[in-house]
């Protein structure tokens, strides 16, 4: 089984809004976040651009690791910043704002995920949107076939899992936050971002295994490597729990 750490890098950047160079923006641009979210509180348009230019690309990227594809992620992102521009008072630390956007998106595409899956439930539909890997604009060029059959494996598990931990599991090992930032942009305690990440990891191992055992034309793949990537305080929780 792959190793998790291995898939980042074969992650492709996902063309955004255009990039923060700050051409056109005039003296605004070179401010830090905290400065422009002040400024966009006063109603300053090219604060709210500005923070836009610099922070749509990582908040596309990031809704499109979650959900697999980038089926409306362009709406998502656009919802999240006006989301933000409206919420600004609920913002504690104005130099936080990317990490904080985060945090929306990762809710709306929660919103998606589980909204999707309860139409599938009702026979709404056959294979939503939602659940279609697209393997090709996760994917970057220089990924070799093992690389890329490693994604789709995991993508496929994936999709098997409950939104929430599907998509704590892919912040911990794919976007490669520390467990208090999986807290963070889940808006959760850390021992429940732990026991998420937990479950949507023996889940993944389990069915590896089940697989492997059920294939039996095959030779036998190395045992799977994950369990030594996982933090040691989210290998020792309860998943029931």
């Amino acid at each position: 089984m792959p190793r998790a750490t291995a898939l980042r890098p074969h992650l492709r950047l996902v063309d955004g809004a255009a990039a923060s160079d700050g051409s056109t923006l005039g003296p605004v641009a070179a401010l830090g976040d905290d400065q422009l979210v002040r400024l966009m509180k006063e109603g300053d348009p090219s604060a709210f651009e500005t923070l836009y230019r610099r922070h749509a690309a990582f908040a596309i990227n990031l809704a499109v690791r979650i959900q697999g594809n980038a089926n409306d992620v362009e709406d998502v992102v656009h919802d999240a910043f006006l989301r933000a521009a409206q919420r600004t008072d609920s913002l504690r630390d104005p130099s936080a704002f990317r990490s904080w956007l985060g945090s929306i998106v990762v809710r709306l595409v929660k919103t998606r995920l589980r909204r999707a899956k309860l139409m599938s439930v009702f026979g709404i539909g056959s294979a939503t949107q939602s659940e279609v890997v697209d393997l090709d604009l996760l994917v970057s060029s220089d990924a070799g076939p093992e690389a890329r059959a490693e994604l789709v494996q995991v993508y496929a598990m994936l999709l098997e899992l409950p939104a929430d931990d599907r998509i704590a599991w892919t912040l911990r090992y794919v976007e490669h936050h520390d467990l208090q930032g999986v807290s963070q942009l889940m808006d959760c305690s850390l021992a429940t971002a732990k026991r998420r990440i937990s479950r949507a990891q023996n889940h993944l191992l389990g069915t590896y295994g089940q697989r492997q055992r059920s294939d039996v034309a095959l030779e036998p793949s190395p045992s799977p490597k994950w369990a030594d990537e996982m933090s040691p305080e989210s290998s020792t929780l309860d998943p029931s729990s």
